[in-house]
């Protein structure tokens, strides 16, 4: 028998069309080819526009940062693989040996630890101090403070940062105002129109959208800080998928429409459980009883977002209740998802602290944080009775 010819292992390239696709293509490639030397020169030096290694950029990135870009009133942001490698971007691409850091006591537990239990490794102090309060945080500014980290809406108390204050004292000092917009979105605040230096995402909540992807997003307002950001990124491989890129960008056509939905339900379910029997508390920034109310409408425009947060009277057994009583409430460390969740920070996201510093911040036992979805409010209701009264059974 002959020997069938072999088929020779060469790349071929795209078909041409004269149409185009209308959805965005996912490209995976790792690697790009370019013409030569002097045209792989002509990429890196800036002179031509291309990609080489997908470490170092790849198309479904770019795309979907121009968008987060057109939302947050950006230029030149860079999408990484999480939320938390976005701020290790600003951090370690920004700091030095040295320098000194004022961040929110309120922020999301990773950012916590990596504030107070890894830059100090590096020789980089942190301090903590209320950002509801602008003056403690001037106080807590030193010479040495080159950086200001806030979220304009705390994890997981929602508490409402003094974005002007803390901006103008930023200011004064020469140190760099970075804002976490994760809880709020820009469809509730764009903290550069607030004087924010620096603004960055977890993707992987309420932009995407979907508890499908793990991403994050920072830009900066100095086009040399940016690049600082980015090689940093670049350096330590915080490079995100092409294929979270393509369902984050999927995720966000609908963003505005998810957000506008969640946020009317969680307003509804704030107003259904305050005062109920059994619980403690019920936060939310639309609540009048808000601690900062009056900031809240000013800041984020009257929108209050899909966040919300009870405590329950009962402490850990009746937290323990009302998640196994709602199983169609999924129990994840999460937020952001088309589906309501729930999340036990004492358990989650604030673990690592101390029951004391816990305590400290108001997260007990019985916290509840409560991530409200696009379902009819009608079947929220009816959810949450449902867990409330387990509740009321298991605290005695």
């Amino acid at each position: 028998m002959k020997r069938p010819p072999d088929v020779p292992i060469r790349r071929d390239t795209l078909p041409e069309s004269v149409s185009r696709p209308v959805a965005t293509p996912i490209m995976p490639s790792v690697v790009y080819a370019s013409a030569s030397p002097d045209a792989l020169d002509a990429q890196y030096e800036g002179r031509a526009e291309g990609y080489t290694y997908a470490r170092e950029g790849h198309p479904n990135a770019d795309i979907l940062a121009r968008r987060i870009d057109a939302l947050e009133g950006a230029e030149g942001g860079v999408v990484t693989g999480s939320g938390m490698a976005a701020l290790s971007a600003v951090l370690f691409g920004l700091l030095s040996a040295g320098d000194h850091v004022v961040g929110g006591d309120q922020l999301y537990g990773r950012s916590l630890r990596l504030l107070g239990q890894d830059l100090p490794r590096f020789g980089i102090d942190a301090t903590f101090c209320d950002v509801t309060d602008a003056e403690a945080l001037r106080r807590a500014i030193t010479e040495r403070t080159r950086l200001v980290l806030v979220e304009v809406v705390s994890n997981p108390t929602l508490r409402i940062a003094d974005l002007e204050g803390i901006a103008a004292a930023a200011a004064e000092a020469g140190a760099l105002l970075v804002v976490d917009n994760t809880f709020a979105t820009p469809r509730g605040i764009r903290p550069f129109e607030w004087g924010a230096d620096i603004v960055f995402h977890s993707v992987t909540k309420l932009l995407a959208g979907h508890s499908d992807v793990t991403l994050g997003y920072v830009a900066a307002r100095d086009p040399e800080l940016r690049a600082r950001i980015r090689d940093h990124v670049v350096t330590a491989g915080l490079t995100p998928s092409p294929f979270d890129c393509w369902l984050a960008e999927r995720g966000l056509f609908t963003f505005d429409l998810r957000y506008d939905r969640a946020e009317a339900n969680a307003a509804h379910l704030a107003s259904f459980l305050k005062g109920r029997s059994g619980v403690s508390r019920v936060i939310y920034p639309g609540l009048p009883d808000h601690p900062e109310h009056a900031r809240a409408a000013r800041l984020l425009g009257g929108r209050f977002g899909n966040m919300l947060s009870l405590e329950l009277a009962g402490g850990r057994k009746a937290a323990n209740a009302f998640t196994e009583a709602v199983p169609e409430l999924s129990f994840a460390p999460t937020l952001g998802d088309v589906a309501t969740l729930v999340s036990h920070p004492a358990s989650s996201s604030h673990r690592a602290l101390t029951a004391e510093a816990r305590a400290a911040m108001g997260i007990s036992e019985g916290f509840l944080r409560i991530s409200v979805g696009i379902e009819p409010i009608e079947m929220l209701e009816a959810e949450f009775e449902r867990g409330l009264r387990a509740a009321a059974r298991a605290s005695g």
